[in-house]
């Protein structure tokens, strides 16, 4: 596949914070408010890394028994000849479907340093992540469900599915977006039209936010502010 989206566009996007970003993609009403990003059941790690903005490259997992017939986690290279088919900034979202997940972790600074090498930006998973303070000092956000010592038996089950991470279902080639709040799935037709609609939302939030701190604040002041945005 083929990104329709410059450069340009996906810096756009980077530069909106994660909440502007869900409250401009509403406006457009394509879907339901309460789809399109994970829980809480994922979460930031690092709070102080920039926003992270790539189409997915989606792997499923399982790790808390030993494979069948199945190789070494670390020798089984083929998923990365189907990462490279999906266009740059790539965010590799992995779903744990193991019997316990989390209990061990795929991504840590050896396979981060391979991801980081073939064009990826940031890492999703419902399960666990490792190594963190060296994967930190490369700047590589990571949205996990636990950190955990051990890679246990992880090995990979499925490449280039549609999987669910934290409620959030994720195709091969979306457009994800994350942060300090989280992680959303971008509708792609959609991209070029939300920096737009962030700053119109973003001018109305200041606004308001301004009368309340001023010294002169009135409840007449507020609902008038607020009913001038609403026409």
């Amino acid at each position: 596949m083929k990104s329709t989206l410059t450069p340009a566009d996906l810096e756009a996007l980077r530069h909106i914070d994660a909440c502007t970003l869900a409250n401009a993609i509403e406006t457009f009403s394509v879907r339901l408010r309460d789809e399109g990003f994970a829980d809480s059941s994922v979460r930031c790690l690092f709070p102080k890394l920039n926003a992270m903005v790539g189409y997915a490259v989606t792997v499923k997992i399982h790790g808390a028994n030993p494979p069948v017939g199945a190789r070494n986690y670390i020798e089984r290279s083929d998923w990365w000849n189907f990462l490279l088919t999906i266009p740059s900034p790539r965010v590799v979202v992995v779903e744990d479907a193991s019997s316990r997940p989390g209990l061990g972790g795929l991504l840590g600074e050896v396979h981060v340093s391979i991801l980081r090498a073939l064009g990826c930006v940031g890492a999703v998973t419902n399960g666990a992540v490792r190594d963190l303070p060296s994967v930190e000092n490369m700047g590589f956000p990571l949205f996990a469900g636990n950190v955990s010592v051990s890679h246990s038996y992880v090995h990979i089950v499925e490449i280039g599915r549609t999987i669910v991470v934290g409620g959030m279902k994720v195709a091969p080639g979306d457009l994800l977006h994350g942060d300090v709040h989280g992680v959303q799935n971008v509708p792609i037709g959609l991209a070029t039209r939300l920096p737009a609609a962030a700053a119109k939302i973003s001018a109305v939030d200041q606004a308001l936010v301004a009368i309340c701190r001023s010294a002169d604040f009135s409840v007449a002041k507020l609902r008038g502010a607020i009913s001038a945005s609403q026409s």
